[in-house]
């Protein structure tokens, strides 16, 4: 055998095995792709996806669109060549697996906290929406979650609304830590509480006038490695009463970041006019009840997402500007926004064709 055709030969057959070797291999990453985006305005599998009823609602027109990223399964783990292949795509983006599951959270775990991060987001959104409106929302501090085996197990339960602790009023859920860990560990704190089971048949309006519970607790120590200081194995947050119902219908869709997409829907629902001026607009953002926008991830995977399906614009939070800006997909003009205020000002411009001064993306 002539030597070049050896030396082909020799070259195929080691690519071949180095191919096969790189489908055996398993390496610890995970990859990222654009996801659905969907209009908040619109309808999404038969029904709209924002629903309003006893109160008046106008006409909108354009699209004020969520956008979502695909992510691989926790338990999947991607060869060599895949990572490899995902590193030279543009639309695709490889990290590593402990980026998008940490602590080894498992798929269950992933799609539990997604879907709690997805109800707290829309409660937000409905209270960020309102109160740019001035329409009133009631607030309460209530007990998220209670963690097994702790001092607060049995004694407080999720639901239960936080009067005060220790005879202070709580305002905010961080009060409630605050003045928890006033305390030294194996002291009694005090909690007043209008308790959840009391509540099942009552309406939230009832609160105000339904009768306090004090419940005593002894608190233990924190064992989370950091300095020790007094917890009872609580979680709080906060639960609203709002004027009238409005419903979000979106399913398969987890995490935080639609918080600002569905807020600017719900306010263009509920106001004269259009937000939008019919233009495409995306975006992307965690909202609270404040209003103030925050960061989210895979920022790069949605404005191709958005860019794809047509959007013009995409409100960016000031935070995940930079990044975005890096690799801007053609056509697409990135908004930076801090708040919603800052969204419904950039709306406006869009709106009136008045884009010239728009707070736009920059790299650096």
């Amino acid at each position: 055998m002539p030597r070049r055709t050896a030396t082909m030969l020799a070259s195929t057959l080691m690519l071949i095995a180095l191919l096969c070797a790189g489908v055996f291999i398993r390496v610890p990453y995970s990859e990222m792709s654009p996801g659905p985006t969907v209009n908040t305005l619109g309808d999404h599998d038969g029904e709209p996806v924002l629903q309003i009823s006893g109160r008046k609602t106008y006409a909108t027109s354009g699209n004020l669109n969520m956008t979502t990223v695909r992510v691989t399964s926790a338990d999947y783990r991607m060869n060599l060549v895949e990572a490899v292949y995902g590193w030279l795509a543009h639309d695709n983006k490889v990290v590593p697996h402990e980026t998008l599951y940490p602590d080894g959270k498992t798929e269950e775990e992933s799609t539990q906290e997604n879907a709690e991060e997805f109800s707290q987001s829309q409660e937000s959104a409905k209270v960020a929406a309102l109160k740019a409106l001035d329409i009133p929302v009631q607030s309460w501090v209530i007990v998220s979650t209670v963690v097994k085996g702790s001092p607060a197990e049995g004694e407080l339960h999720a639901g239960d609304v936080i009067k005060a602790v220790d005879g202070k009023a709580v305002k905010e859920p961080s009060d409630v830590a605050e003045l928890v860990t006033k305390h030294k560990p194996g002291e009694d704190v005090e909690f007043t509480i209008v308790p959840a089971k009391e509540q099942a048949a009552a309406e939230k309006a009832q609160r105000e006038a339904t009768k306090t519970q004090k419940v005593t607790i002894t608190t233990a120590a924190s064992d989370d490695g950091g300095e020790k200081r007094a917890i009872v194995g609580i979680s709080a947050g906060t639960d609203h009463t709002f004027p009238f119902t409005i419903d979000i219908k979106l399913a398969d869709v987890g995490g935080p970041s639609a918080g600002m997409m569905f807020a600017l829907g719900i306010y263009d629902k509920l106001t004269p006019g259009s937000l939008t001026g019919g233009t495409f607009v995306a975006g992307t953002g965690t909202i609270d009840d404040e209003g103030k926008v925050g960061p989210i991830g895979g920022i790069e995977m949605k404005t191709v997402g958005a860019r794809d399906k047509g959007a013009e614009y995409f409100l960016t939070p000031a935070e995940n500007c930079a990044s975005a800006a890096k690799d801007t997909p053609e056509g697409l003009t990135l908004v930076k926004v801090s708040t919603m205020d800052d969204a419904l000002a950039a709306l406006e411009d869009i709106r009136d064709g008045d884009t010239a001064d728009l707070p736009k993306c920059s790299a650096s």
